[in-house]
C-alpha cells in the first residue's frame, strides 16, 4: 500500500529544515525501493515550507513509524503530518 506524508512546516523554522536537510535526505534515501518520491512543499517566497513523500509500506502502522523516525519529524520542524492512503493510478512507472 502506499502512503502519502503531507508535511506542514511550523512558521520560521526554515534554518531548521536547512540545518536537518542532509540527515534527512540520507534517511529518505535509506527507504530503498519503499520511497516513491519526496520533495518539499513551496512558499511564496519560493522557500520549502512542508514536505510530500510518498512511501510504501505494509499498513498504517509501518508507515506511521516511518514518518516518525524522520529526522525532520525528530527535530521537531513539523507542525502537522497527514498520513493518507494513496493509490498511484496515473503516470505510475510500475504499471507499464
Amino acid at each position: 500500500m502506499l502512503y502519502a506524508l503531507l508535511c506542514s512546516d511550523k512558521h520560521d523554522h526554515l534554518q531548521l529544515r536547512l540545518d536537518t536537510r542532509t540527515v534527512h535526505l540520507d534517511y529518505l534515501n535509506s527507504l530503498g525501493d519503499r520511497l516513491k518520491f519526496a520533495g518539499p512543499f513551496l512558499g511564496d517566497d519560493a522557500k520549502p515550507n512542508g514536505s510530500l513523500v510518498v512511501i510504501e509500506a505494509a499498513d498504517l502502522a509501518a508507515a506511521k513509524d516511518i514518518a516518525a523516525n524522520d529526522p525532520y519529524a525528530k527535530a521537531g520542524l513539523f507542525a502537522s503530518v497527514d498520513i493518507r492512503p494513496w493509490n498511484w493510478a496515473v503516470k505510475n512507472p510500475d504499471n507499464k
